[in-house]
């Protein structure tokens, strides 16, 4: 199959019907395998080659047993049945664009925003469309542009030569202005940055001249990066690059004896694990936090013991999830006035009351999680669309179990629309489930509402 062919591509036909357009939103794959057949007249063994499924299997699927919900498969179905990356969260495909996308590190000399930024400023100041849009636009049309204006200049660290023992502390002040893109941004649009950043300190590592106290410095440095990376890879729904990262990630780290950084390391690795393997997921995060430390900066502690409390959260392990997130509590009350690392900054008591939210609808306890969920996010701003349509996802949930489906149905979408457009797959994943249940409520004005723009 070439990258402009495809021997199963849904005709445009079959691709613009209402119905299609909602199983693809869902992530029902077998019910569009069923209409790609009914209305494309693409018969199953067609599809199961170009998709790389055995035959049984797409039967299987069409006819309501299973799901498919891993990265490569989703991808695979997209790229055979020719489905634009938008429709599923994905960031656009090669196919889109005509031309094979390919990751290059950033450049390293500073770029102008080009024709796409200065387009989406003009409509800015025009107020033509939604401001939190446009603003998002501007964004990741810098990102495209090298968004190298106010960064540290890459030239100074070329590989191949003496690095100063300034030369991490620099890389870490880039990385920290870097990671402020992921407040915006979604990891599809991201990611080739970071994994540029992460390249380039390994270049340094592996070429460079250095003292062995610059060296540490530098690995940490590249563990902290892998992370970014791997996070970045995570939420576009590529787990095997993300995976890869984070394992980079803990070896650089403990190389460099920078306990705090190989723990959020395992905290990372248990997260991308718990759809797959709770108790695995559990044990790692535990590890997590032996591994930081009792001594580890205060903003550390709080967020292994969060992601440990949602780790025990999905298992269904109450008690251990409220003794986790008091943890977390706990290290936050602290006052010490030591500094932070960058890398935390963003944990506070507002981070740790939707983590709480969170938990608390996962544990199915919407009485708990939604005047929670209801407050915090009654402050957040729509800017952060991908993270706030996540928390909203939850919100969501908490609703439709207390068996308030009107309000579950609104706030799904607020969902849909603060992820449109965002490069990540995870919001229209965790909204699915709920889209799904609330298919069985379609008489009611705010659910035809809100399953209509699920299938837009």
């Amino acid at each position: 199959m070439t990258v402009n062919q495809s021997p199963a591509a849904l005709p445009p036909h079959v691709l613009s019907r209402e119905d299609v357009r909602a199983a693809i939103a869902r992530h029902d794959f077998g019910a569009l395998f069923a209409l790609a057949r009914k209305w494309g007249g693409i018969s199953y063994s067609r599809m199961a080659e170009a998709c790389e499924i055995k035959p049984e299997r797409v039967g299987t699927l069409a006819r309501g047993i299973g799901n498919i919900t891993t990265y490569e498969k989703i991808v695979q179905i997209a790229d055979a049945l020719r489905i634009p990356g938008r429709m599923l969260g994905l960031a656009p495909r090669p196919w889109e664009t005509d031309a094979s996308l390919k990751l290059n590190p950033i450049p390293q000399q500073p770029l102008v925003a080009g024709n796409i930024a200065s387009s989406a400023i003009q409509n800015a100041s025009t107020g033509d469309g939604d401001e939190t849009v446009l603003r998002r636009d501007f964004f990741r049309a810098s990102v495209g542009a090298g968004l190298a204006v106010g960064l540290p200049d890459l030239t100074s660290f070329t590989a191949g030569r003496q690095i100063s023992r300034s030369t991490p502390d620099l890389l870490r002040q880039r990385t920290a202005r870097l990671r402020r893109l992921d407040d915006i941004l979604g990891g599809g649009d991201t990611f080739t940055v970071y994994l540029g950043e992460y390249e380039a300190t390994k270049s340094l590592l592996r070429e460079g001249s250095y003292a062995e106290a610059t060296g540490r410095g530098l690995l940490s440095v590249l563990s902290e990066q892998a992370q970014q990376a791997g996070w970045a890879a995570f939420d576009a729904g590529n787990h095997p690059v993300a995976t890869q990262l984070y394992e980079t990630s803990h070896k650089a780290a403990l190389e460099a004896s920078d306990a705090s950084l190989a723990g959020n390391a395992l905290a990372f690795l248990a997260y991308q694990k718990i759809g797959a393997d709770r108790r695995s997921a559990v044990a790692i995060a535990t590890e997590s936090c032996r591994t930081a430390g009792a001594d580890a900066p205060r903003g550390v502690r709080a967020l292994l013991h969060e992601r440990l409390a949602w780790a025990h959260a999905v298992a269904g392990n109450a008690n251990e999830t409220e003794r986790a997130l008091s943890a977390a509590e706990d290290a936050l009350s602290e006052n010490d006035g030591d500094p932070q690392p960058d890398w935390v900054t963003w944990v506070d008591r507002n981070e740790l009351r939707i983590m709480t939210g969170r938990c608390w609808t996962e544990l199915q306890r919407p009485l708990r999680a939604v005047p929670i969920l209801q407050s915090v996010l009654s402050e957040f701003d729509d800017t952060h669309a991908r993270d706030k349509a996540l928390y909203l996802s939850w919100l969501s949930e908490s609703y439709l179990a207390g068996g308030e489906i009107e309000q579950a149905a609104v706030v799904a979408g607020r969902v849909l629309d603060l992820s449109a457009g965002v490069a990540s797959v995870r919001p229209r994943q965790q909204i699915a489930p709920v889209l799904q249940a609330l298919t069985a409520h379609r008489g009611l004005a705010a659910v035809a509402e809100t399953m209509e723009k699920a299938q837009q």
